[in-house]
C-alpha cells in the first residue's frame, strides 16, 4: 500500500505506544498465527523496534577482497522510518555494526533486526541505535558472508514456525517481549484494534489500583 511519508511516520508513532502483546493477539484474532519471531533475536541496543522493513539477504560465501560492496549499495537505499531486516545463513559472523549503523541513522532509518550477528554493541548503545540481534560476535563478514539482495521477500525464523516470511514495507515491532511482522496489507486492521487493547488494559490497571477485584475487571472489560 502506498503512503506518504507523513502517514508512515504517524504510524510509527502509534505503534511505538502499543505492546507486542496487543498486537499478537490481533493478529491471532484475524487468523495470521505465524508472525512471531524466534525469541533468539533480542535486544541488543536499545529496547524497541517499529518501523517499515527493508529487507537485506545474504550467505556464507568466501570470496576475496576487503569489502562487499552489495552490502554498502544496499544501505545506500535505506531511507527514513525504515529499519533493516537483515536474513541469510550466517553462523558465527557478524552481519551489521556500528558503521553501517551510522551511516543508516543518517538517511533516517530507525534500527535493524539482525537474524544472524551484530558486533560493536558498546557503540551502538552510545549512539542510541536500536538493534534487535540473534548473536553477538567479533567476527566480521568480509570474506565469508556477503549480501545477495535487498528489498525481496526474506525469511526470518519464527517462534510458532520454522520461518516468517518478511517482504518490503511489512511493519516490524519489538519490544521487551520480543519481535513480530505485521503484513502490510493488515496494518490499518491491526493498529486500531491494537490500540483498543491498549486502552482497555489501561483501563484495568487504574480500576485495580482504585481497589476492584481482577475478576470484577474482567466481568465490566472482558479478557485481554
Amino acid at each position: 500500500m502506498t503512503r506518504t511519508q507523513a502517514e508512515r511516520t504517524d504510524i510509527i508513532s502509534r505503534f511505538m505506544k502499543v505492546d507486542t502483546s496487543n498486537v499478537a493477539d490481533v493478529l491471532d484474532e484475524i487468523g495470521l498465527n505465524d508472525q512471531g519471531l524466534h525469541p533468539d533475536l533480542a535486544p541488543l541496543s536499545g529496547e524497541r523496534l517499529a518501523g517499515w522493513a527493508f529487507t537485506i539477504a545474504g550467505s556464507m560465501t568466501p570470496y576475496e577482497g576487503t569489502g562487499d560492496p552489495a552490502k554498502m549499495e544496499a544501505c545506500a537505499k535505506v531511507g527514513p522510518g525504515e529499519i533493516t531486516v537483515w536474513a541469510g545463513n550466517g553462523e558465527g559472523v557478524c552481519y551489521f555494526g556500528e558503521l553501517i549503523a551510522l551511516g543508516m541513522a543518517e538517511r533516517g532509518a530507525v534500527g535493524a533486526l539482525v537474524d544472524g550477528g551484530v558486533r560493536d554493541l558498546k557503540w551502538l548503545r552510545q549512539h542510541d541505535f536500536p538493534v534487535f540481534g540473534r548473536y553477538r560476535t567479533p567476527v566480521q563478514s568480509i570474506g565469508r558472508w556477503q549480501v545477495t539482495g535487498a528489498q525481496e521477500p526474506v525469511y526470518v525464523r519464527g517462534a510458532t514456525s520454522r520461518w516468517v516470511t518478511v517482504r518490503p514495507g511489512d511493519f516490524i515491532l519489538a519490544d521487551e517481549d520480543g519481535a513480530l511482522v505485521v503484513p502490510d496489507a493488515v496494518i490499518d486492521r491491526v493498529l486500531p484494534r491494537a490500540e483498543e487493547l491498549t486502552r482497555t488494559e489501561i483501563q484495568i490497571r487504574q480500576a485495580i489500583a482504585e481497589g476492584s477485584s481482577l475478576q470484577e475487571c474482567l466481568e465490566k472489560f472482558g479478557h485481554v
